[in-house]
């Protein structure tokens, strides 16, 4: 009973990893890795129970679950990443090792060459997806411990075989099931096999709660972020970045209810998808935007100061009133105000937003199409020891 343990924890993975897949199809890896890990606890059954009879029956069958297993978890860890595995190249795999357990089960029968052709072949192969998904400073820590993880599994085959299997095998033509070898690859299989597994799905989970964070936190139209995905990464940078200079910009189309009445509500999604775009292409990678309220929008510039916010808001206004924008075979001129504030000492990001409204508000008081921004600041004394900020982004 005790080898049925192995085949059952890999079906539990397989279920899991399925149940996975079924709540967000988006992770076809999991799938994939779901069949994964249902072959190769038919391969660990097969070689348990026997089946099918006989010495090369058995080795082939076997033998073609385990590398058919190992073939598909790297195809799955390697999607996961962002990467591929060629099907040429699965294939070329699965042929290549096919052919040496066939041959070394009838043409020259030889136990030893078969171990040695299954267990380094499969450690060279997750050795090279574990080199290819070699984590970077940037990555998750998810991600670092999935290569750990799988790395460890890959060296474990090279030790593990040329320890047990020459010393407790030198010339049978099965291995038996109390030998050296069969006991610590049962052992180390069911082992170290369900603690990747474990940590493949461990890490799919995380990436599948990641995403729900982030569409709960993005505007489905825009791309950019809502106001409560704003307002959390906005408040945490500000917590952050106590002394860095940092400038918000709260910006509104102009008369845009007017363009919802007169054209349309599918042109107003378009007019505000397009200004949307346009801020995503101008912010910097630390720059923070969003989609605050119905047509106003918020961007949050770190190491900015008064005069690059307002440059930066000054084209942008001027890109867009400026241009004639093609939406839905229509022409629509869009204009749209601004409001610039600068970050106090005493700021938090509940102040920052108000003040920048309010200047927001002026312009709109002003004739729109206008920026109001906080009054200048002293300008750059030498003897302050201030650093100067870094300019904002062009569009």
């Amino acid at each position: 009973m005790t080898g049925l343990i192995g085949p059952t924890i890999m079906l539990v993975f397989a279920i899991g990893f399925i149940w996975v897949w079924c709540v967000d199809r988006r992770h076809l890896h999991s799938a994939i890795l779901a069949v994964a890990c249902a072959c190769f606890g038919l391969a660990l059954l097969s070689q348990v129970m026997q089946w099918p009879a006989g010495i090369g029956p058995n080795a082939l069958f076997s033998g073609f679950l385990y590398t058919l297993a190992v073939v598909l978890a790297s195809v799955g860890i390697l999607r996961r990443a962002g990467k591929r595995l060629g099907f040429a190249f699965g294939v070329l795999l699965i042929a290549a090792i096919m052919i040496s357990l066939w041959y070394f089960a009838y043409v020259q029968p030889n136990l030893l060459a078969r171990i040695y052709v299954q267990n380094f072949g499969y450690g060279a192969i997750l050795l090279l997806v574990a080199l290819r998904i070699l984590p970077s400073r940037n990555t998750g820590r998810a991600d670092h411990v999935l290569f750990w993880v799988l790395l460890a599994f890959a060296l474990h085959f090279f030790p593990r075989t040329l320890l047990t299997a020459k010393r407790s095998l030198p010339t049978l033509a099965m291995a038996p099931g109390d030998s050296l070898f069969w006991q610590t690859l049962q052992l180390s299989l069911s082992v170290m096999g369900a603690a990747l597994a474990l940590t493949v799905l461990a890490t799919i989970l995380t990436d599948v709660m990641k995403e729900l964070r982030q569409d709960r936190d993005l505007d489905g139209l825009t791309g950019v972020l809502n106001r409560r995905g704003f307002e959390e990464t906005a408040d945490r940078h500000l917590k952050s970045r106590r002394r860095a200079p940092l400038a918000l910009i709260v910006c509104d189309l102009d008369h845009f209810k007017q363009i919802n009445d007169t054209l349309g509500h599918h042109v107003g999604d378009a007019a505000l998808k397009a200004f949307g775009n346009m801020l995503r292409k101008c912010a910097r990678s630390s720059d923070i935007v969003g989609r605050i309220g119905g047509e106003e929008f918020a961007l949050l510039l770190p190491h900015t100061d008064l005069a690059g916010a307002r440059d930066l808001a000054e084209r942008l206004r001027s890109a867009l009133s400026s241009n004639t924008h093609s939406i839905h075979q229509r022409d629509v001129r869009l204009s749209a105000s601004f409001g610039v504030a600068l970050k106090n000492a005493d700021d938090n990001l509940a102040t920052l937003l108000m003040r920048a409204d309010r200047h927001l508000y002026d312009a709109k008081q002003a004739g729109r199409d206008q920026i109001v921004s906080d009054p200048a600041p002293p300008s750059y004394d030498s003897d302050t020891g201030a650093a100067p900020s870094s300019p904002a982004p062009s569009t």
